[in-house]
């Protein structure tokens, strides 16, 4: 399972104003005999809020729902401490399942324990978490942020970093030698439906944790937020339970303006409601021990090769929408190995969001193989 992460006062600050607790994408692709989960966060879209790292009083969740249920019933929850000298951090993996898995009270199992920058092994589990240096570049998205917020425009406004991953690698299938999960349960068989979201929390004054940020599918901000340069709308802090009544009318009418404007659809209502349908609620879906693929006929997880921005963008319009980009054109950034140190976001907001492209590349991550 592959994660990311990344900061200090304010103490409840939106995504915008806290690089580290706003996320940049989420993969979910099988490994060898084994589940990955990835989540990339920190990125400069955030400006000069964007800082190396990870927050050390923040929570970093990777929630899983299985046969389309409401609720997530395994999280995997990832917290930092306090940055060393040379910058590096203590990382600790809990794994929390049943009705645990979805409260900010509960503590769950310590998986294992580790650094930064280092791959951490315990139970049958790894895990890592770093930041391997990558660039997206998304021409005047900074600039036009900057604008936006009255900044002044500082220096390289057309480049995007991504300055924490995290990735979880869940060995639960694969031969008769798989390790048994450090908590005695094999949740992730091969077969079991599941839907994928991520969530970044952040200690609240009160004793308790207050939902920051969230990601499941690719590419929704900038398609049906793209006003939302402040990170601000409640969609950010609400449970994927809440999606389709909160959201699921407003994008089944904008879909059908899209494609009643483009006539590529005989029914545009009925096709807004399907579109609506498949993106609501808004967690990524996989099948367990199947190939992953992310495009605009199949959405089975999401690897690191594939085109989403692409995908998701014909998938609204009811038409091709191609970007000339394929998966040769990132191959020499990606690796089969723990952990993969790749990475492209889709989540940055406005409309110069682009697909993948050579110059994409995480600076930051966290793995972990169970």
């Amino acid at each position: 399972m592959e994660g990311i992460i990344n900061v200090s006062p304010p103490r409840h600050p939106q995504a915008a104003q806290n690089g580290q607790l706003f996320i940049d994408d989420l993969y979910v692709f099988p490994g060898e005999g084994s589940t990955v989960f990835v989540m990339d966060v920190n990125s400069d879209i955030t400006g000069f809020h964007a800082e190396p790292g990870f927050h050390d009083e923040a929570r970093y969740e990777i929630k899983v729902h299985f046969d389309g249920a409401d609720q997530e019933t395994v999280t995997y929850r990832f917290s930092f401490g306090v940055p060393e000298a040379s910058g590096r951090q203590p990382l600790r993996l809990h794994t929390l399942t049943g009705s645990d898995a979805r409260e900010d009270s509960a503590e769950g199992v310590l998986v294992l324990e580790g650094r930064t920058g280092e791959t951490a092994t315990a139970a049958g589990v790894r895990a890592w978490a770093a930041r391997p240096g990558s660039l997206l570049r998304r021409p005047g998205l900074a600039r036009r942020r900057q604008r936006r917020r009255g900044e002044r425009h500082r220096g390289t406004p057309d480049l995007l970093e991504s300055s924490g991953r995290t990735e979880l690698l869940r060995r639960d299938h694969g031969g008769s030698d798989r390790p048994r999960s450090p908590h005695g349960r094999d949740e992730l068989r091969p077969g079991a439906r599941t839907g994928v979201w991520c969530a970044t929390k952040l200690a609240t004054d009160a004793g308790g944790w207050r939902q920051i940020n969230r990601a499941g599918n690719p590419m929704m901000w900038p398609i049906f937020w793209p006003d939302d340069t402040d990170f601000s709308d409640p969609a950010s802090t609400r449970h994927p339970s809440e999606d389709v009544a909160a959201f699921g009318g407003t994008i089944a009418d904008r879909v059908a303006k899209v494609v009643a404007a483009t006539g590529t659809s005989a029914d545009p209502a009925g096709y807004g409601r399907t579109v609506a349908g498949q993106l609501l609620p808004d967690v990524l879906p996989y099948v367990i021990g199947t190939p992953a693929s992310f495009g605009f006929a199949t959405r089975n997880g999401r690897t690191r090769a594939d085109n989403a921005p692409e995908a998701m963008m014909s998938l609204v319009t009811k038409m091709a929408v191609p970007s000339g980009l394929t998966p040769a054109t990132t191959e020499a950034q990606r690796t089969d190995q723990f952990p993969s140190r790749t990475g492209v976001s889709t989540r940055g907001r406005g409309t110069d969001c682009r697909p993948p492209s050579p110059f994409a590349r995480p600076l930051a991550s966290t793995h972990v193989t169970y």
